[in-house]
């Protein structure tokens, strides 16, 4: 809906002031991880470009400035020329988010923006989000199984699981009451140095929760989380 594809059943709702509409500068969108063909002849560097004008008719404008400068804040600069169906998912992960803030936008929709990459890629990455945010007044709908990484910076979570959901802040939501609550049976929920770990296993009914009796982290597997 915030993407202007599907139609609201109830309700309304507005970006930055008006109505979502497809291919609105205004949103920033970062999607799940797809592969390219092998031989695509698109460059690292010309699908950042669609995110400055890939909303617009006719040929690109060219902005290397603009482009650059998100190949750059993501670390992508080394293989920005390369095509895209040959770099690793990682690689092209970086370049999906820099793709989303070429554009400056006012709305950024990240739909695991975190697959594909290590814990170290995971905090730079969550770090550049969070400074583009604080600097531009940007609303961030951030979707992922890894809370981990952003845990700290996150002022709403929705948390999905078994058909059911729980809203809030951070302290509400990711609580052993709360999420026991939501599962129908015991999960505990331990904070360690800013880290939230979340252990659980099977109830009598045979239904799988968080864990297994492992260290987890929250929105795995059954679960989703939806922080702003």
């Amino acid at each position: 809906m915030l993407l202007g594809l599907l139609p609201l059943s109830a309700g309304t709702v507005t970006v930055d002031g008006r109505p979502p509409r497809r291919g609105s500068p205004v949103t920033g969108y970062v999607p799940q991880q797809r592969d390219f063909d092998l031989d695509l002849p698109v460059r690292g560097r010309d699908l950042v470009q669609f995110g400055v004008d890939g909303h617009r008719l006719g040929l690109p404008v060219t902005r290397s400035r603009q482009v650059d400068t998100a190949i750059a804040a993501v670390g992508a600069s080394d293989y920005a020329d390369a095509p895209v169906g040959l770099l690793s998912g990682g690689q092209q992960r970086r370049l999906r988010i820099a793709q989303a803030l070429a554009g400056r936008p006012r709305l950024l929709l990240c739909d695991e923006p975190l697959l594909s990459l290590d814990p170290a890629s995971q905090q730079q990455v969550t770090i550049l989000l969070n400074n583009y945010r604080r600097e531009h007044g940007t609303t961030v709908v951030f979707v992922t199984h890894e809370i981990t990484p952003v845990a700290g910076l996150v002022d709403r979570v929705l948390y999905l699981a078994v058909g059911r959901h729980a809203a809030g802040t951070p302290d509400e939501v990711m609580t052993t009451a709360a999420l026991s609550d939501l599962y129908g049976s015991h999960i505990d929920v331990i904070r360690v140095h800013g880290r939230v770990v979340v252990v659980g296993g099977d109830d009598p009914a045979g239904h799988h929760h968080p864990g297994g009796g492992h260290v987890y982290h929250p929105g795995h597997h059954d679960g989703g989380l939806e922080p702003r």
